[in-house]
This record gives C-alpha cells, sequence and structure tokens, in this order.
C-alpha cells in the first residue's frame, strides 16, 4: 500500500516537473508558443537544478514500479 502511494505521488510531480521546463523548440512546444523564445546560449542554474530533480523524482517512479511488480509476483 505504501509503494501504491509512493507510486501516485511520484507521478505527480513527474506531471509537474516535465510541465515546468521550458520548450526546447520544435514538436508541441511550438504549437503552445514556447518555440518563440529565445535562447540566450546554455542553461540557466535554474534549468539545471530543474532536470536534476526531474531525474531523480524519474528514478525514485521507477524503483516504485520495480518494487510493485516484484511485490506483485511475490504474492501470486
Amino acid at each position: 500500500m505504501g509503494f501504491s502511494i509512493a507510486l501516485i505521488v511520484f507521478s505527480l510531480l513527474m506531471m509537474l516537473l516535465v510541465l515546468m521546463h521550458k520548450g526546447k523548440g520544435g514538436g508541441l512546444s511550438d504549437m503552445f508558443g514556447g518555440g518563440m523564445q529565445s535562447s540566450v546560449g546554455g542553461s540557466s542554474v535554474a534549468e539545471r537544478n530543474l532536470d536534476r530533480i526531474t531525474v531523480v523524482v524519474g528514478l525514485g517512479w521507477f524503483a516504485c514500479i520495480v518494487v510493485l511488480g516484484l511485490l506483485m509476483k511475490v504474492n501470486n
């Protein structure tokens, strides 16, 4: 039960973090006006930190999926 709740929390955090990223141009970000911003060259510190946090939350999300899969296999 605890890992299911953790998976829901990690999923919501992943959605929030991905939506907070700036559009890099191309794809759907152009459709919503994200491609009209000019990049000044390089990422800001905030963007790099957001990338790192997104990777950590993604790894936690993946770990929850693996643990839940193993628990389901053991319980059956």
